[in-house]
């Protein structure tokens, strides 16, 4: 089975700058009507970390999900 991840944005730390946006190969986050990161299609998440390691602000995490969650 594949391991499915959770995308978490603290959004008073989210600035919208987009950079995490960008750099999603699956696509996962998009921002939302205030222009804050959200993660739209938490599913797609293949937990390569890439939007945590580029968010300037820190306000990205991904984990790894509990299976019985």
């Amino acid at each position: 089975m594949a391991k499915k991840f959770s995308v978490l944005v603290n959004k008073k730390w989210c600035k919208g700058c987009g950079l995490c946006i960008a750099i999603c190969p699956k696509k996962v986050l998009e921002l939302d009507s205030r222009v804050k990161c959200e993660a739209a299609r938490q599913d797609d998440c293949i937990g390569c970390r890439q939007c945590d390691n580029v968010c300037p602000d820190f306000a990205i995490t991904v984990k790894e999900r509990e299976e019985n969650a």
